[in-house]
């Protein structure tokens, strides 16, 4: 059953997302290990997601349709901050003091980063409350089988994400700062688009 999940999450991983850029461009900033603490930071939130879809609050958002909205546009609002952060870090400024994307950032800096902006998508409780419900229905799961499902899931987040580092520590050793800096902004525009997005969706 965690074979399942891997796989299942492996094909998740396909629809590239705003975590998954920021962690590349972490890993090409800062360097492996400071990409793989985001990483982990990733897996914690995604795993408390998972937990929290299975002991049923997804359902409990579906029946208050006001705090959904709530989140969605507090979600939408973390995500353009950070990405405004990062572009305007470009050029020695920044919206949030600590948040300075620019230069080469300690671990623990980026640990709370990637928390903040993996939990600026809480409505993925939602998404895994649908698949978890329909396993359930489906596959005929018990509830041993759904935590093995998400906790193969889980991993398929932490092992796709490490290859992500892996790719951007060699961008850290052959690009040149310049696109460096590119590379930033770049990563601050889609955070800002993904933001928009999930105000308008």
């Amino acid at each position: 059953m965690i074979w399942k999940g891997f796989r299942f999450g492996m094909f998740l991983q396909v629809a590239v997302g705003p975590i998954c850029l920021f962690i590349f461009q972490t890993s090409a900033t800062s360097g492996f290990v400071a990409a793989e603490t985001g990483v982990l930071g990733v897996a914690i939130i995604d795993g408390f997601y998972i937990l929290a879809a299975i002991f049923g609050i997804g359902k409990m958002l579906n029946k208050y349709p006001n705090v959904k909205e709530v989140i969605r546009y507090f979600g939408a609002a973390v995500l353009v901050l950070f990405g405004l952060s990062n572009i305007l870090g470009v050029f020695g400024f920044s919206i949030i003091p600590s948040l300075n994307f620019h230069a080469e950032q300690s671990v623990e800096v980026i640990f709370v980063q990637t928390l903040v902006l993996t939990l600026s998508n809480p409505l993925t409780i939602l998404f895994w409350a649908g698949v978890l419900s329909t396993k359930l229905v489906e596959e005929d799961f018990k509830r041993k089988d759904t935590y093995s499902f998400g906790l193969g899931a889980v991993l398929a987040t932490f092992f796709f994400l490490t290859i992500i580092s892996i790719l951007g520590t060699f961008l850290l050793i052959f690009l040149e700062p310049v696109v460096l800096k590119g590379l930033n902004v770049i990563v601050g525009i889609v955070l800002v688009a993904f933001g928009i997005r999930t105000t308008v969706k």
